[in-house]
């Protein structure tokens, strides 16, 4: 057993990917300074280009991964357009990698109330306030709205904004990365032909 926890032997014997990300992702948040559910999602625009950007795993099962956002986004509209996109954790002190990708699409309206009710209350006023990925004229122009939206909701709930939801990916390929002396890695990638489906393990030359 390694100072990381589990064995390069272990992950490559793992019957199914959830389980063994559950274990990497408990690590990851032993060791890691900031944000060890950080990811990188990767979707697509309408012209096929690809745009990626760092958001936050909120929760994740064998239905799959989840995070929020406001849907009249950048990534919202890409993701509402092509109900597919990619996600990549790294940790850089374990030296692990974990890619996946499949279709994605919005969580239950019970689930995004669940959560939002969850996040620092200026963070619920942020998500009044803020039409993210439109242009900004000023500073004071993101202050003033947060303002209104203050004196909106003095005290009390603040209902969640029609424009801010969560996304569940449902993967139907997912790798495992791990760095060995000489980039000799170990790879794992567990596939799918549907989210629904059962899982093929192969090992992948480094």
């Amino acid at each position: 057993m390694d100072d990381k926890g589990l064995t390069t032997g272990d992950f490559t014997q793992a019957a199914e990917p959830f389980t063994l990300f559950g274990a990497w992702l408990e690590e990851a948040t032993a060791s890691e300074i900031n944000d060890p559910n950080a990811l990188s999602l990767a979707t697509v625009d309408e012209d096929g280009l690809p745009n990626v950007r760092m958001v936050l795993l909120k929760g994740f099962d064998t239905d799959g991964f989840v995070f929020y956002t406001n849907y009249e986004s950048q990534k919202g509209r890409e993701i509402l357009g092509s109900g597919k996109a990619a996600m990549c954790f790294h940790w850089k002190s374990l030296r692990r990698q974990v890619r996946l990708r499949g279709p994605i699409a919005s969580v239950s309206d019970a689930e995004a109330d669940e959560y939002y009710r969850t996040r620092p209350r200026g963070s619920r006023i942020g998500a009044w306030a803020s039409k993210q990925s439109r242009p900004l004229e000023s500073r004071f122009a993101l202050e003033k709205a947060v303002a209104e939206y203050t004196a909106r909701y003095p005290i009390g709930e603040i209902p969640r904004p029609p424009h801010w939801s969560g996304f569940r990916l449902a993967p139907t390929s997912i790798e495992f990365w791990h760095d060995r002396p000489f980039r000799l890695h170990d790879r794992v990638e567990f596939r799918r032909a549907t989210p629904d489906g059962g899982w093929e393990k192969v090992r992948m030359y480094p």
